[in-house]
């Protein structure tokens, strides 16, 4: 009967369908909040593991714990009767070598220094107002067909400057939306997907990448200890990568997820003065500011060139004049922090943002402010990886995995997609990309190196793990921001309903950042980045 039929002539069962669907992305969701909350602060977890490590070297070194060392005879770092012993870190010995290098583990972890040189420019370009304006530049000024891509690309981009996406970008896309007669939680969206879910592309080198590339070097050193892994080791993967994710932000926000938000009604807002909020453009000084900030970048990036491009570059290998191994590669985040730091600067002196160096100084200390807790995560994190490394617990470990691994026959695609799933799964619980890396890093990283695969590919695979799953847990420490933006335009805005409308999106990332790495490594073979492996040891 027609009366049967709900007012919109859906079948009354689709909608009974579509609520228990529903129940269950919230069920699925709590059970995912429950598990994560179950975990201790990062900086208590790797306290813990740590104390956790140490009893155990004791244990396995009572019971003669060993295996066969696999690196070749002569090679640097192998034991001296072809054997890898646990090494008991509580007795005696271990305990006066822990007292010792407590403090330069903590010091010598590679991650810490290349951070915070890196963080000094993008502090002085964020400072300025520098990042902000390109970002609204940007956004406001692409073509009205455009503006979904435009949001999700600035949301990549902005991974440059750490927080600046998630407070700057995300309200700003809502508002866009809205002023465009959309559906603003379809540009809330848009915007987080690419800001959050698109961690891991960008066309520009960030303080996230010689974060990861360190913990990578360390983790390598396990099994060889004099590689290096250099901050670029992803970037030619991470520039593919980018238009990879801005298209397909594109389409899953233009055919799944706007489409499912239907029409917005304005009388869904919880505070009805955010429809008023209309989006600043950039001012006449701003765009000044800009086109010199962006002709200071363009001589900067000509005269870098000037150093390397010619055969004779004075910043090239001197040895075997390559690139490979260069001072420039060498010396990458150091080329991070001018790129910033003197756009920022010219920027800040012609809109007036920045009047004298006083003002320059106070952005390099608000961003060294920003980086508080990080040290301290640093700190438990590099004593973890040095005990790690002391007891020959990762060797062994990477040995015993790689060999079983081996056994089964688990090679190639299929096991990169494996520990490409797994990272994803731990993401949901360990939203920090740094403190997730750092646990699984000197686990993972030796034992796909003994399978054959270097450590810049594995940590390319990692990135994409860790990066599609940040939007669809609540772990992730600017989901309570997210969520405050999304309920000023809907109010009964709720976990389940954020998560659901970005789960069209993690999926999509996952599912064709997985295809991409697959015919990038696998059929076409190429590296992820300049003078990156593909192989362990170069095949």
């Amino acid at each position: 009967m027609q009366g049967s039929n709900s007012p919109n002539g859906s079948p009354p069962h689709d909608n009974f369908d579509a609520a228990e669907q529903n129940s269950r992305m919230q069920r699925f969701l709590k059970g995912v909040e429950w598990l994560g909350n179950l975990l201790p602060h990062p900086v208590i977890l790797f306290v813990w593991m740590s104390v956790f490590l140490l009893v155990l070297s004791s244990v396995l070194s009572y019971f003669g714990v060993s295996v066969i060392d696999p690196r070749p005879e002569g090679a640097k770092g192998r034991s001296v009767d072809g054997m890898i012993e646990v090494v008991n870190l509580l007795n005696g010995e271990g305990l006066a070598r822990i007292v010792e290098n407590l403090v330069t583990n903590f010091t010598g972890f590679v991650p810490l220094g290349t951070v915070l040189v890196a963080l000094l420019g993008v502090g002085i370009a964020e400072r300025s107002g520098m990042i902000s304006a390109a970002l609204r530049g940007l956004v406001l000024n692409a073509p009205k067909k455009m503006v979904t891509f435009t949001i999700v690309f600035a949301g990549i981009m902005s991974n440059t400057a750490a927080e600046l996406g998630y407070v700057v970008l995300i309200p700003l896309a809502a508002v866009i939306f809205h002023s465009l007669g959309r559906h603003p939680l379809a540009g809330i969206a848009a915007a987080f997907a690419g800001v959050s879910g698109g961690y891991s592309a960008n066309l520009l080198l960030g303080t996230v990448d010689p974060l990861l590339s360190g913990i990578t070097q360390e983790a390598a050193r396990i099994i060889d200890p004099a590689y290096t892994v250099g901050a670029e080791a992803n970037w030619y993967f991470m520039v593919v990568s980018t238009f990879l994710i801005s298209g397909l932000g594109y389409f899953v926000t233009e055919k799944i997820v706007e489409p499912s938000l239907g029409k917005y009604n304005p009388t869904d807002a919880d505070d009805p003065s955010v429809l008023d909020t209309k989006a600043e453009h950039v001012s006449a000084i701003e765009k000044k500011g800009l086109m010199w900030a962006g002709i200071s970048m363009l001589i900067f990036c000509l005269l870098l060139a000037w150093t390397v491009v010619p055969a004779d570059g004075i910043l090239r290998n001197t040895e075997t004049g390559l690139i490979s191994g260069s001072p420039f590669l060498k010396g990458i985040v150091v080329f991070i922090f001018v790129f910033f730091a003197i756009p920022g600067y010219i920027y800040g002196k012609i809109t007036g943002s920045m009047k004298n160096n006083q003002d320059v100084v106070d952005a390099m200390s608000h961003a060294m402010s920003s980086l508080s807790i990080y040290i301290v995560l640093v700190f438990f994190a590099a004593q973890f990886t040095a005990f790690f490394n002391w007891s020959n617990l990762g060797s062994v470990m990477a040995v015993s995995g790689a060999t079983f691994l081996n056994d089964i026959g688990l090679t190639g695609p299929f096991l990169l997609v494996g520990f490409i799933l797994i990272c994803a799964v731990v993401n949901l619980m360990l939203g920090s990309a740094s403190a997730q890396w750092a646990v699984t890093a000197p686990i993972f990283v030796p034992m796909l190196m003994l399978t054959g695969y270097a450590p810049e590919m594995i940590q390319a695979a990692y990135r994409i793990g860790d990066s599609t799953t940040n939007i669809i847990t609540p772990m992730m420490s600017y989901f309570g921001l997210i969520m405050a933006v999304a309920i000023r335009y809907k109010k009964n805005t709720g976990v389940g309903t954020l998560m659901a409308m970005m789960l069209p999106y993690s999926i999509a990332f996952l599912v064709g950042w997985i295809i991409l790495f697959c015919i990038w490594v696998f059929v076409l073979g190429l590296p992820v980045g300049p003078g990156s492996e593909t192989f362990y040891p170069a095949q």
